[in-house]
C-alpha cells in the first residue's frame, strides 16, 4: 500500500507538499503524460543539474523550484533516486535527475514552468 508523510510547514505556496515513505510504489506517477506528485502537481526537471547526484537549485532556487523531498527511510527504487542537496535534505531523482515542484503551479495540472527560461522541463514519458 502506497503511504504518504506529510512536510512539518507548508512549502511556497503550494501547501503542504506529500513525499512518499518507504513503500513497494515511486515517489510519484504519470497523469495525462506528465510526472506528478503525490499532490498532483507537475514535476520538473532542471537542465543546470550536470553533476550526477547534485542538484544545482539551492537557496532561493529552490524556493521558487521545491525540491521532491524524500524521507529519511527512503530508498531507491526503479527509475527513482535519492539525493543529499547542499543543506542535508533528501531528494528524488528521476533517472539520475533531480525532480522539483513549481511555486507557481497553484492547481494539479497546471505546467507553468515548462520550458521555463529554457532551462526547466515537465517529465513526459
Amino acid at each position: 500500500m502506497f503511504k504518504l508523510s506529510f512536510l512539518a510547514a507548508p512549502v511556497a505556496g503550494l501547501g503542504l507538499v506529500a513525499c512518499a515513505s518507504t513503500s513497494a510504489q515511486a515517489p510519484a506517477r504519470m497523469s495525462n503524460g506528465v510526472l506528478v506528485g503525490a499532490n498532483g502537481m507537475t514535476l520538473y526537471t532542471f537542465d543546470n543539474d550536470k553533476a550526477a547526484g547534485k542538484s544545482a537549485c539551492n537557496g532561493p532556487c529552490a524556493t521558487l523550484w521545491p525540491p521532491l523531498a524524500a524521507g529519511a527511510s527512503d530508498q531507491p527504487q526503479g527509475s527513482w533516486s535519492v539525493i543529499t542537496r547542499d543543506d542535508g535534505s533528501r531528494q528524488w531523482a528521476y533517472k539520475g535527475k533531480p525532480v522539483y515542484f513549481y511555486q507557481a503551479d497553484k492547481a494539479p495540472g497546471d505546467k507553468a514552468g515548462d520550458n521555463f527560461r529554457g532551462v526547466w522541463h515537465i517529465i513526459n514519458e
